[in-house]
């Protein structure tokens, strides 16, 4: 076993272990044999000194401890003292084998350590004969069990905290694979519509075309921003930039600017008394009225995109329509790993989401986000 598995509070707790075992076995010994009719001899206690102090360096040498403990344990036994607390020695050293090495390390080691300890049996000073091979096999048997049973909690245990560890990654890398899609793909796709139209006016109205370039300049830098913003946020070890706030309601009008320098024309409506929402609530609205302006974008051709923004008693909801084409012939509500990604986020809090054609035309997203009012 590596020693750098261990600490000095397992070192100083098995030390305490040996301890206390060298002395019950020091004052149980006597005992024992006395219960038993038969006397102790020199060797008693030495044996019984060695078994219990070798298990101060049990989880970092097992194997080496349990052959000490063994060795010690055997001719103790061979040489007919009574069965005593040196048991106890052994029972630990088998068990720490089971619960500290690999299945099959132990079962080998377990094997060898009762074939030892049986050999009192046919060669010892008080032979029990045969029907003492039952209890020394129990004295084997049982702390090898304990021992495995022991260890396989803590290895699954181990692959619970690895699997629960794993699954909050893959929750992260989703999360941020998210909002660099919801940051990038608007930037990009404002951008693209913007050097479509800077494309087809830079021959017959030039002065018209530079205000397309500047739109372009102007998204791009935000976009930016925003990313830079976001993966920020990400890196836990460093602060956001305080100088640009994180993405949120607040930033409507200059999302609604580029949709307008891009050729779309966005309104807005807020119904009730708007208020500060949560923070976690503030960005999914914006993310959701942010890819459904993108979609727009991308998607529905010339039209017009309007956003309702409805506030009441414990709940906000938000509703994207456009004046489109619609979706796309043979696209279902979750085509696409944008509306997929709203869905996600919305329903992450407690919420619904629906998209779909719109009744008279065009497409509608709906959300409703659960909002306690902000303290």
């Amino acid at each position: 076993m590596d020693r750098n598995r261990t600490g000095w509070g397992d070192d100083l707790f098995d030390a305490l272990v040996a301890l206390a075992l060298l002395a019950i076995g020091l004052v149980g010994t006597g005992p024992a044999g006395a219960n038993e009719g038969i006397s102790t001899g020199r060797a008693t206690y030495p044996l019984v000194v060695v078994a219990a102090l070798a298990l101060a360096v049990r989880r970092r040498w097992p194997l080496a401890t349990l052959a000490v403990v063994t060795a010690a344990s055997t001719a103790y036994l061979v040489l007919g003292y009574p069965y005593g607390p040196i048991l106890l020695s052994f029972f630990v050293a088998v068990y720490t084998v089971a619960a500290y090495l690999p299945l099959r390390t132990a079962a080998v080691a377990g094997g060898a350590a009762l074939v030892a300890l049986l050999a009192h049996v046919v060669v010892g000073v008080r032979s029990p004969g045969l029907v003492g091979a039952m209890p020394v096999a129990a004295w084997v048997v049982v702390p090898f069990a304990v021992g495995t049973t022991v260890r396989l909690g803590r290895e699954s245990a181990a692959r619970g905290r690895v699997d629960e560890a794993r699954r909050l990654a893959d929750a992260e890398r989703l999360r941020v694979a998210r909002e660099v899609h919801d940051v990038v793909g608007h930037g990009l796709a404002a951008i693209h519509m913007q050097a479509e139209i800077a494309l087809h006016l830079l021959a017959k109205k030039p002065e018209q075309a530079e205000a397309a370039l500047t739109a372009i300049s102007r998204t791009s830098k935000e976009a930016l921003d925003e990313l830079r913003v976001t993966l920020t946020v990400v890196r836990r070890d460093e602060a956001a930039d305080e100088r640009s706030p994180a993405p949120g309601l607040a930033q409507l009008p200059q999302l609604r600017e580029r949709l307008a320098g891009a050729g779309v024309p966005v309104t807005v409506e807020v119904d009730g008394q708007s208020r500060q929402l949560p923070v976690a609530v503030d960005l999914a609205a914006y993310r959701v009225v942010q890819e459904s302006l993108t979609n727009v974008l991308r998607h529905a051709g010339p039209a017009t995109a309007a956003v309702r923004l409805r506030y009441a008693p414990g709940e906000f909801a938000v509703e994207v329509t456009d004046t489109g084409r619609g979706p796309l012939r043979g696209a279902g509500p979750d085509t696409g790993y944008g509306l997929a990604g709203m869905r996600e986020r919305v329903t992450a809090l407690g919420g619904s989401f629906t998209a779909g054609p719109a009744p008279g035309g065009g497409f509608r997203v709906y959300a409703t986000l659960p909002a306690e009012e902000a303290a």
